[in-house]
């Protein structure tokens, strides 16, 4: 995945660089999202990346439904290349082959710690990333 943010970045909080490694509440700062479903379950996991280089994933049974996975084994590989008015990061994570529905998702923080919420696809009301009216990518299984 390859996520962009440009514009004036003075004006938004991004987290410093630090060691990869697990992190909680990713989401209350600026951080990138996917979640991915196959297509047809209610099951669907979410990862969060941030401009740090920390990450969470979770895994959920249905909506909402679900707990962190502390796995190490998982290690998206992040990188993170920033210049005044551009911050790129890409995030590459291994998934099975399968069909799957993704929503692609970002957090963007401001200067004052009011948090905007970007998606390919809002469902309707109040921004919701686990929606399913949110998973607004299908994908078909690869096969060899």
């Amino acid at each position: 995945m390859n996520y962009v943010l440009e514009g004036d970045l003075e004006r938004l909080r991004i987290p410093p660089p630090r060691a990869p490694r697990i992190a909680a509440r990713l989401w209350q700062h600026t951080c990138c999202e996917i979640f991915i479903a196959r297509q047809a379950s209610p099951a669907y996991h979410e990862f969060n990346f941030s401009p740090s280089g920390e990450w969470a994933a979770y895994a959920f049974a249905r909506y909402r439904d679900g707990a962190p996975l502390l796995d190490e084994l998982l290690d998206p590989r992040i990188s993170v290349r920033r210049t005044e008015e551009r911050l790129e990061l890409d995030a590459l994570l291994r998934v099975e082959r399968a069909a799957l529905s993704l929503a692609l998702a970002a957090v963007v923080e401001d200067a004052d710690g009011a948090l905007s919420y970007w998606a390919l696809k809002h469902p309707p009301g109040k921004p919701d990333f686990h929606h399913r009216d949110a998973f607004a990518l299908e994908l078909d299984e690869v096969r060899d």
